[in-house]
């Protein structure tokens, strides 16, 4: 059974930019209350500001905090805040969109002698994989996961891919989806799923980092089977549609939502 999102919360990690954003705004339209967390710089806060009033402007309740999602105070700091917002209610959809980690290659390059070192590829694994774990375990420690909520993590066709420079954030992704699977079967008789989703090629913030993105780019559009690159909103909306039902029955998968991408 279809059910409302009206009234609900949902967490969005990494909300101020590209599928987090996106998300928090199709969340917002269907009238769920957004606590968003971010790691934005001052020149960027006058970005979440606006952002922030336009999911004001949909009449539901907007928490936002610019801190690091990945660290152990942060939750335990923004966890009870949370649970005051939110009541017995609890959280409705968590979106781990967190896109923080070093694009360094593993060995030394012709022209280029800077490698990753294990500060940085601990600390890539532990953003965009780990920590979606620790959020899950003390959400649910909380009291703050009801039967029926939903959990979404963000991956890349890079979680099976090599690209220049991708190891680490490669590595983290497949860390993220064996986490996908393994809180999916602990979650299960709670009645809460556990799901990831694979974007097809998306320009955001974070692919523009990647050496070569333009030449990514470029290829996915015209491999596409729709002809152009996923967009923030066809991920969003594929977190709205997935949320709006109690069952936990699609849980513990990597969902593809690239237009047919994979495919060719």
């Amino acid at each position: 059974m279809l059910t409302s999102l009206k009234g609900s919360w949902c967490l969005i990690l990494g909300a101020s930019s590209g599928m987090g954003r996106a998300t928090a705004l199709a969340m917002a339209a269907e009238g769920a209350n957004v606590f968003g967390v971010h790691f934005g710089t001052a020149a960027q806060q006058e970005e979440v500001d606006e952002l922030v009033e336009e999911l004001r402007a949909t009449g539901v309740q907007v928490s936002f905090h610019n801190c690091n999602a990945a660290s152990k105070q942060t939750r335990a700091e923004l966890v009870p805040l949370l649970a005051e917002l939110a009541g017995p209610e609890g959280v409705r959809v968590l979106l781990h969109s967190l896109a923080f980690g070093s694009l360094l290659p593993f060995l030394p390059q012709e022209g280029r002698e800077e490698v990753i070192t294990p500060r940085q590829m601990d600390m890539t694994v532990d953003v965009m994989g780990h920590s979606l774990v620790y959020w899950v375990r003390d959400l649910y420690v909380a009291g703050l996961l009801p039967r029926g909520a939903k959990v979404f993590a963000l991956t890349s066709r890079g979680d099976g891919r090599v690209m220049p420079s991708y190891g680490a954030v490669s590595a983290a992704k497949s860390a993220l989806a064996s986490h996908v699977r393994q809180l999916a079967v602990e979650l299960a008789p709670s009645g809460v799923s556990v799901n990831a989703l694979r974007a097809g090629l998306t320009l955001t913030p974070a692919l523009l980092r990647i050496p070569g993105s333009d030449g990514l780019a470029r290829y996915a559009t015209e491999s596409n089977p729709h002809g152009r690159l996923t967009v923030p909103e066809d991920v969003a909306e594929a977190v709205v549609m997935l949320s709006a039902t109690d069952s936990s029955w699609i849980t513990g998968n990597v969902i593809d939502v690239d237009g047919g991408e994979g495919l060719v």
